[in-house]
């Protein structure tokens, strides 16, 4: 999810659960809800820190722990201030973990994958329900933050008073919007692995099967479905009186199997992309010292958190000896 619905989201949990801490514990909260996406900024050294650090250690139940604690510290060794008291150490510690926890919580639904129980596992996790920039999340928890204001605002100049503090009736609307919303896209993305699935593709069964999100309507969804022979992109529209057309798809078959492409796929580079890559397409060529097997994520252009994607490049020889292994940024396309 982007930067700033993780604030929004974490400025709602902080109204509705905890509307009364004063202004240092809610920026605490803020901090603890989004300082997570700073393993993005992992781009900048390269691709292979990225495939290390992205959506992978600061992504962890463990992290979102190890953030509560630090979060609170501040507090434990602050003096004791009669004019502004502070809540209980217990509750700043909850409400900086549960804004931690918040943070995962929608990166959870979209099709990334966090490893949530790192250290204990490097298994991703995703769902595929969100995508990354979610315009109607993002619209609820405006709604929930806004709305308030703007009714207070209106409140005062007529000169009554609020009951409660301000705000927490909003949020906690937005919150449970929130929770309905994420109901409809679970329903709806099964609906949407159900159409694909129910198809046959150039006469071919499904092995495997995703529908990932987008972002503009719940009721579409971008299908990808990997045969025997080939992966097939096609868009799926769910709903009363939508239709799905599996002959629409777009095909890109998989090479056949050879020496150089067997050898490029047991390297230390390849298993390192295989592990991140939901649905990996490889293409082999021929070069004047032999071959080179380029993977990339099928498809490599779609939802990714920072705007740049990874491909796997292994040169070798006409016998299939490895050459040089590296994982490089997929170019960007002309005129982009």
């Amino acid at each position: 999810m982007d930067p700033l619905t993780h604030a929004l989201a974490s400025y709602t949990l902080k109204r509705a659960a905890f509307p009364r801490v004063p202004r240092s514990v809610t920026l605490a909260i803020l901090i603890a809800g989004t300082i997570a996406d700073l393993d993005a900024l992992s781009a900048y050294f390269g691709p292979s820190t990225f495939l290390t650090f992205s959506r992978t250690y600061l992504h962890s139940l463990a992290a979102a722990l190890l953030l509560g604690v630090l979060a609170t510290l501040p507090f434990v060794f602050r003096k004791a201030d009669a004019t502004k008291p502070l809540p209980p150490r217990a509750i700043i510690f909850a409400a900086a973990f549960s804004a931690a926890v918040l943070h995962l919580l929608p990166d959870l639904f979209q099709s990334a994958g966090i490893e949530l129980f790192w250290p204990f596992s490097s298994r991703r996790f995703a769902t595929d329900w969100l995508a990354h920039f979610d315009l109607w999340m993002m619209a609820i928890f405006l709604a929930g933050v806004l709305l308030p204001a703007l009714s207070g605002l209106v409140t005062e100049e007529i000169g009554a008073r609020s009951k409660g503090p301000r705000g927490k009736l909003g949020a906690s609307l937005a919150l449970a919007a929130v929770i309905l919303y994420l109901v409809a896209r679970f329903v709806l993305h099964g609906n949407a692995l159900a159409a694909l699935e129910s198809r046959t593709y150039r006469g071919e069964l499904p092995r495997r099967v995703a529908a990932f999100a987008e972002s503009s309507s719940p009721f579409r969804w971008h299908g990808i479905v990997e045969t025997e022979r080939a992966i097939y992109e096609v868009e799926v529209a769910v709903g009363p009186s939508a239709n799905f057309d599996p002959d629409s798809a777009t095909v890109a078959y998989k090479p056949e199997s050879s020496a150089a492409l067997d050898a490029a796929r047991d390297t230390a580079v390849a298993r390192r992309f295989l592990q991140a890559a939901r649905f990996p397409k490889a293409r082999v060529e021929k070069t004047l010292q032999g071959y080179q097997v380029v993977l990339r994520d099928f498809p490599y252009g779609r939802d990714a958190n920072s705007g740049r994607y990874v491909e796997a490049l292994l040169n070798t020889d006409p016998s299939g000896k490895i050459l040089s292994e590296e994982l490089a940024w997929i170019p960007a396309p002309k005129g982009s």
